[in-house]
C-alpha cells in the first residue's frame, strides 16, 4: 500500500484532525522505481538544471512530500531564491515573498509550509491568522529585515515627527506594526507618492531607498540597511562580463548598489526580471540577483542562456528537501505571532494591498 494510503488509514491519519495534527510515520526513501514512475514528470520540469545523477536523492523527498501535503491539507510556498527541486517539485505556489502571502490566504488550506526566510513566515501569518504556518527552518534570517527592530522605528517617529514612514515588506512584522504602510520593490514608488508628503521615510534597504528616490519627486529619508547577496554585486564585475560578450543582457534587482543599477539594462523586482525574461527572450543574461532565481527562470527559457555571478543567500539554503518533509512529519516550526502586533502589522500591509494602480 503506498505510504499517503497507509497514513490515510492508520489511527494517527484519522485522528490528525481532531488532535492538532500529531506526528506522522517517518515515510520510506529509498529511490523505488515506483517512485522513479511518480516522480519523472516533475524531472521533466528541471532536468536542464539538475543533474540525472542527482535526481534518485531528491525524487524519494519529494514524493513523500507531495503525499503528505494531501494528508496535512498543507501548502507549500517557495520563493523565487528556492532551488530548482524545491521550487518546480514541490511548491503548489512560487514567487515574491507577498505574492506567496497573497496567495496562501486565498488557498483552501489548513497549513502553510514557508520555504523562505523567517519575515516570509511571518508575511503569511498576518494574512492567514487562522491557518498553521510553519518554516522548515526556524534559523532561516535575513541580514535586511535583521538591520532594523520596532523600537528603531519608533525612534525614527521622535525624529521625523509628522513624517510617514514606509517597510519594505522584507522586515519582521514588529516592524511593520509600528509604520504606516508597506511596499515591495515593484510597487515601492507609487507606495511613497500616494502617501501625497513632500518627504517619506522609507526603510529598512539603503539601496532600494535611493533607486526610489531616483523615480520620484519625493524627499526620502532612508535607514542604513542592506541585502547581504545584492550588495556584493559591484559595477566593476558587470563590466567585465559585458566586455567579455558584449551582446549579454544584465537584469538587475533594486536592493544592488547604484552604482550596479547604472550598469543594468533593465531594473526590477523579481517578479518582473522573471517576466522581462520570458518576454525579450535575450540569448544571454546575467540576472543581478540570488543565483537560484537565475535556474529557476531557466528551467522555463531553455533557449535563454543564463550568466550565473553565484551570490547564494546563506538564509535561502537553510530550506532543504529533508527539512521541508521534517516540518510536515512533526508539524515544526511553527510561526507565532502576537495577536496585537499581528492586527497592527495586517493593517500595514492591507493598506498597500489596497492601493489602486
Amino acid at each position: 500500500m503506498a505510504f499517503i494510503e497507509a497514513v490515510r488509514e492508520s489511527a494517527i491519519g484519522r485522528r490528525a484532525r481532531s488532535d492538532r495534527f500529531p506526528a506522522l510515520p517517518y515515510p520510506d526513501l529509498a529511490y523505488t522505481p515506483e517512485v522513479a514512475e511518480a516522480t519523472r514528470h516533475l524531472y521533466e520540469r528541471v532536468r536542464n538544471v539538475v543533474p540525472a545523477v542527482e535526481w534518485p536523492v531528491f525524487a524519494p523527498y519529494i514524493k513523500a512530500i507531495n503525499d503528505l501535503k494531501a494528508v496535512r491539507n498543507a501548502v507549500v510556498l517557495a520563493h523565487n531564491y528556492q532551488t530548482p527541486e524545491i521550487f518546480h517539485c514541490v511548491a503548489d505556489i512560487v514567487g515574491d515573498s507577498l505574492q506567496l502571502a497573497q496567495e496562501a490566504a486565498r488557498a483552501d488550506a489548513e497549513v502553510i509550509v514557508q520555504c523562505g526566510v523567517h519575515f516570509m513566515a511571518e508575511t503569511s501569518k498576518i494574512l492567514c491568522p487562522d491557518k498553521v504556518v510553519l518554516i522548515p527552518d526556524s534559523e532561516a534570517g535575513c541580514s535586511l529585515a535583521a538591520s532594523i527592530t520596532g523600537e528603531d522605528v519608533r525612534r525614527l517617529r521622535d525624529s521625523y515627527p509628522g513624517v510617514p514612514i514606509v517597510a519594505y515588506v522584507n522586515t519582521t512584522a514588529d516592524v511593520k506594526a509600528e509604520v504606516d504602510i508597506c511596499c515591495t520593490s515593484s510597487n515601492a514608488v507609487q507606495v511613497v507618492e500616494s502617501l501625497g508628503a513632500p518627504r517619506v521615510i522609507m526603510l529598512p534597504d539603503r539601496y532600494l531607498a535611493k533607486w526610489v528616490a531616483s523615480q520620484t519627486k519625493v524627499e526620502i529619508v532612508s535607514w542604513h540597511g542592506a541585502c547581504e547577496v545584492h550588495e556584493r554585486f559591484t559595477a566593476e564585475e558587470l563590466e567585465a562580463y559585458r566586455a567579455a560578450d558584449p551582446s549579454i543582457r544584465i537584469i538587475a534587482h533594486p536592493e544592488c548598489p547604484p552604482d550596479v543599477i547604472a550598469v543594468a539594462d533593465f531594473t526590477g523586482s523579481t517578479a518582473k526580471m522573471i517576466d522581462w525574461v520570458k518576454q525579450k527572450r535575450p540569448p544571454k543574461v546575467l540576472l543581478v540577483t540570488e543565483c537560484s532565481m537565475a535556474d529557476n527562470v531557466a528551467s522555463e527559457t531553455p533557449e535563454v542562456s543564463f550568466v550565473r555571478p553565484c551570490n547564494l543567500c546563506p538564509h535561502m539554503k537553510r530550506i532543504q528537501l529533508p527539512k521541508i518533509l521534517d516540518s510536515l512529519v512533526y508539524m515544526r516550526e511553527e510561526v507565532m505571532i502576537d495577536p496585537a502586533v499581528a492586527a497592527r502589522a495586517r493593517r500595514s500591509v492591507e493598506r498597500m494591498v489596497n492601493l489602486k494602480s
